[in-house]
């Protein structure tokens, strides 16, 4: 389920503020009823009508991005700076991205029109793994590793266990190269995790998320996923099994 002016919005019929003044005016339908209150959710079964025009349904379609750095993971930006709907040129659908990764992160998104698909794997109950690897300044010991295998306080409260493991260490240049997999989606988590045991992320990119990898991919290259795949991934966060 889904709110209805979002369900406006990724169809292309008017910007989210938009489509909810259009149902505040009490142009929008749904199974013959006019509504005209904001919060209403529906599902791809109603039949939604506006200004007396039915909403065409969108075909489905999830891609696989390699997110480079210096990218925001949106649909638009205000300060005109690149978002990763701009590597799918010949996408007619209304795709943005499932959750996202900061500015300066690469690595591994997921972008689809499908919304309860990605509120499902964007959802902490579903607890799905994301597999980071970090460049730190600095090289930490075992026992700061296991400060975030048991979970570390930030100010938004405590972290859930974390699996990581040490993959390099520079001693010349006190750099380290760190492997980190969680399952919580909080803002530049990784990056606070690792400032918050002394030691801050140089470089950083999502490598997986649940099964999927970048094999085969180049930044900024993207590929379709296979229904097999799609269906993976709704077998996980309808189950709320890790893989």
């Amino acid at each position: 389920m889904e709110r209805l002016q979002k369900v406006l919005a990724h169809a292309g019929i008017a910007s989210r503020r938009k489509a909810e003044q259009m149902i505040l005016d009490g142009k929008v339908r749904v199974n013959g009823k006019t509504i005209k209150e904001l919060g209403v959710k529906v599902s791809a079964s109603d039949k939604i009508e506006v200004e007396g025009v039915q909403l065409e349904k969108e075909r489905k379609v999830y891609f696989l991005l390699y997110k480079p750095r210096g990218v925001i993971s949106a649909v638009t930006d205000d300060k005109n700076r690149k978002v990763v709907t701009e590597f799918f040129p010949n996408v007619e659908e209304r795709i943005y991205p499932v959750g996202r990764l900061d500015y300066e992160t690469s690595g591994l998104l997921l972008l689809t029109n499908d919304g309860e698909f990605a509120n499902s794997l964007t959802h902490p109950k579903f607890e799905i793994d994301k597999t980071y690897v970090a460049r730190l300044k600095g090289i930490p010991a075992r026992e700061d590793l296991q400060k975030l295998e048991r979970g570390i306080k930030l100010e938004d409260g405590m972290t859930a266990p974390a699996k990581v493991k040490l993959l390099s260490a520079d001693r010349k240049a006190a750099k380290a190269i760190v492997q980190i997999t969680i399952h919580e989606g909080r803002n530049r988590q990784v990056r606070r995790m690792f400032e918050a045991i002394g030691f801050p992320v140089q470089k950083l990119s999502r490598e997986q998320f649940a099964f999927l990898t970048l094999h085969g991919l180049n930044a900024g290259e993207s590929r379709e996923l296979s229904p097999h795949e799609v269906k993976l991934l709704r077998v996980l966060a309808d189950t709320g099994k890790r893989h």
